[in-house]
């Protein structure tokens, strides 16, 4: 499984984003790409430990029965639904999004395992750091097949 702390991944990663255009339209969903680009910088905030967002109900009740589907190597699945405070559905501005989402990615990178968050995450709950890099870099890829890159 793909990992976003192995370079090789996070710059295969990176040259996807650089392929997206403020034209760049979406094969399912409903986010055009700079919502989706600001969907993934806050999934990115999450896991940087830079938000917090409380853990639901359904997630405390199944979340740790199905965590493996964060970072296994199966594909997550179209219209799946996300969590609710980082569903995006007010106008971005395209390249703005695109270089927070770049520059956090960079970071989270640079900063390795060590300083990923402890906080649990909203529906999985508890992760390792290595659960975390395999889930960031599946949630990516996600939306990266989402809009055709």
């Amino acid at each position: 499984m793909n990992n976003i702390f192995i370079l090789l991944h996070t710059a295969e990663i990176l040259n996807r984003i650089d392929k997206l255009s403020p034209d760049s339209k979406p094969q399912w969903g409903k986010m055009d790409v700079a919502q989706m680009l600001a969907h993934c910088s806050s999934f990115q905030d999450i896991a940087m430990g830079h938000s917090f967002p409380a853990r639901g109900w359904l997630g405390i009740v199944i979340g740790n029965f199905v965590k493996p589907m964060f970072y296994n190597d199966k594909p997550v699945a179209r219209n799946m639904s996300t969590i609710p405070t980082i569903l995006v559905v007010d106008e971005k501005e395209f390249e703005t999004e695109k270089e927070k989402l770049k520059q956090q990615i960079i970071t989270f990178q640079k900063n390795g395992p060590e300083k990923c968050t402890t906080h649990p995450h909203p529906f999985f709950g508890k992760l390792t750091s290595e659960q975390w890099g395999k889930g960031i870099y599946k949630h990516l890829d996600h939306h990266l097949i989402q809009f055709g890159v």
